[in-house]
């Protein structure tokens, strides 16, 4: 009785360090510390490509700079999973969709953002979370 008892008690710290090396990962973030949220930015552009996977769906699209240059963007948003619950699909942007976004630029400088706001050329504000 005793020896069953210590096996049980002692089992789960013999899976303890397997858990920290690989099942830790599942609960961590990374957060958005990479871009600045205190000077958001806005653009204007056109979609290039819109990818609807994990671990965050990336929407990439041009925008033409101030000296007739283009710029190519690209930003990061929510997963899908939490984008489908708010009506988004592999089909809701596509290349040509004229967009308006309003981005957390990269501290880096490069040009990446985190995703606050994007808008539709005919007005639709796209959710990204319950309450706008």
């Amino acid at each position: 009785m005793r020896s069953k008892i210590l096996r049980y008690l002692l089992l789960p710290l013999l899976l303890m360090p397997s858990f920290l090396t690989t099942g830790s990962a599942v609960f961590a973030h990374h957060g958005n510390s990479a871009y600045d949220e205190n000077n958001p930015v806005v653009l204007n552009g056109i979609v290039t490509e819109y990818v609807f996977a994990n671990p965050h769906a990336q929407i990439y699209f041009d925008v033409k700079g101030q000296k007739g240059n283009v710029d190519h963007w690209a930003c990061e948003t929510l997963g899908p999973t939490i984008l489908s619950m708010l009506g988004w699909t592999r089909k809701t942007l596509k290349p040509g969709d004229e967009i308006t976004v309003t981005l957390d630029p990269a501290k880096s400088h490069n040009l990446v953002g985190y995703l606050r706001k994007i808008v539709l050329a005919d007005g639709t504000i796209l959710p990204l979370r319950t309450i706008q």
